[in-house]
C-alpha cells in the first residue's frame, strides 16, 4: 500500500522525475492509441501509431517545458504554455496532412479534427491531469463512435451530391426522375436544365441529399431507361 501511495505522489507531483516522465509517455501513448485504433478502422490513413506518437511527442514537449526551468532556472513553475501553443499550432500541419482532396470531395477532417485533439490530450498527461485525459479519451470515442450512430439512425449523415445526366432528348417531365429518387431515399434539393435544341439534347444535374447506403449503381441502372441516357455521372457537393 505505501508503494502504491509513493506511486500516486511521485506522478502527481509537479516536478519532473524519470518515474513520472515514463508513465506519462506511456499513458499517452495508450491513450492516443486507442483514438487511432478508432481511425484506422474507419479507413482513415492515420491511425493507432500516428495518433500514439502526436500523443507522446506532444507530453514530451510538455514534460520538456517544465523540466528546462527546474533545472535550469531553479524554477519551480516555470511558463510551459509556450511550448503548448507551439504544439497546438504545429500540429496544424499533420492535420493538414490527414485531409485528402479529390475531386468534389473532401475527406479526412474529422481525423484531422482527432489528431488536433489528441496533441491536447498528450499536453493534458504532460502536465499530469490524467482524469481530464482519460475522461477526455472516452469523450473523443463516444464523438466517433456514438454520434456517427446517431447519425446514421437519425438521417443526418445525409451528404450533397450532384447526379449529372445528360439524354439524348428533349425532356420536359421531370416527375419520373423524381420519384425514382424519393423510392430510393433521395432528397431532391434542386434541378439545373440546360436544352440544347439543335442537337434535341437535355443536360440535368439533380442536386440532392444521399444517405452513405445508398445504391447509386441500381438508381443510375433504372435512371437512364426513363429518357434516352448519353451520359450519367455523380460527384460530392462542397
Amino acid at each position: 500500500m505505501n508503494l502504491f501511495n509513493d506511486f500516486l505522489n511521485t506522478i502527481s507531483d509537479t516536478e519532473v522525475t524519470t518515474t513520472s516522465a515514463i508513465f506519462k509517455l506511456m499513458l499517452s501513448l495508450l491513450l492516443g492509441g486507442i483514438v487511432g485504433f478508432e481511425r484506422k478502422r474507419k479507413g482513415q490513413v492515420a491511425g493507432a501509431r500516428t495518433f500514439a506518437l502526436i500523443s507522446m511527442g506532444a507530453t514530451l514537449a510538455m514534460i520538456i517545458s517544465i523540466y528546462i526551468p527546474q533545472v535550469y532556472l531553479g524554477l519551480k513553475n516555470g511558463d510551459p504554455g509556450r511550448v503548448a501553443a507551439q504544439v497546438i499550432t504545429g500540429v496544424g500541419f499533420l492535420g493538414a496532412g490527414a485531409i485528402i482532396q479529390t475531386k468534389g470531395s473532401i475527406r479526412g477532417l474529422t481525423t484531422a479534427a482527432g489528431i488536433w485533439m489528441v496533441a491536447a490530450l498528450g499536453l493534458a498527461v504532460g502536465v499530469g491531469l490524467y482524469v481530464i485525459a482519460v475522461i477526455s479519451t472516452i469523450l473523443i470515442l463516444f464523438t466517433l463512435v456514438s454520434l456517427e450512430q446517431y447519425e446514421r439512425r437519425t438521417n443526418l449523415d445525409r451528404e450533397g451530391k450532384i447526379i449529372h445526366l445528360k439524354a439524348a432528348e428533349i425532356v420536359e417531365d421531370l416527375t419520373r426522375y423524381e420519384k425514382l429518387l424519393g423510392e430510393y431515399k433521395v432528397s431532391l434539393h434542386n434541378v439545373l436544365v440546360e436544352y440544347n435544341y439543335s442537337e434535341q439534347k437535355t443536360d440535368l444535374k439533380f442536386i440532392v441529399l444521399s444517405r452513405s447506403t445508398t445504391d447509386f449503381v441500381s438508381l443510375f441502372s433504372h435512371m437512364r431507361n426513363i429518357y434516352r441516357t448519353e451520359y450519367i455521372s455523380l460527384q460530392n457537393e462542397i
